[in-house]
């Protein structure tokens, strides 16, 4: 069964081939999506009782996905967030990790690994 999932990301063109190789690859289903950070937050509150997986961009349209991973902060046991950023130096994933992800992935060169990780949520 799919992972119920929030997808945080303002380019329309990453969404339109991340969105089908997400469910493909990932087994996720992408009930929502948030180009800002106060759309994010207002997706995960809509959706508190039923999402699983976030996937966060760090640079958003308005506002910042580190201000998204902090939110997340109280999420539900069993909800993971994960970041998915062009940025992914060690410093941006050891502030990440530190907010609360559960992963950093670079959209550039990590996408295996990403799609392998979220495939792997409830195994």
């Amino acid at each position: 069964m799919p992972s119920i999932t929030i997808l945080v990301e303002d380019s329309n063109k990453i969404r339109e081939v991340l969105i089908p190789s997400m469910e493909e690859l990932g087994n996720l289903q992408v009930v929502a999506v948030a180009e800002t950070s106060a759309e994010a937050l207002l997706a995960l509150a809509l959706h508190a009782s039923v999402w699983q997986e976030a996937v966060v961009d760090l640079f958003l349209r308005e506002g910042s996905g580190l201000d998204v991973l902090h939110a997340c902060a109280t999420r539900r046991p069993g909800q993971r967030v994960v970041v998915l950023t062009n940025y992914a130096t060690s410093e941006i994933r050891r502030r990440c990790l530190a907010l609360g992800a559960d992963a950093v992935f670079d959209k550039s060169t990590e996408l295996d690994g990403f799609f392998d990780f979220c495939a792997s949520f409830g195994n």
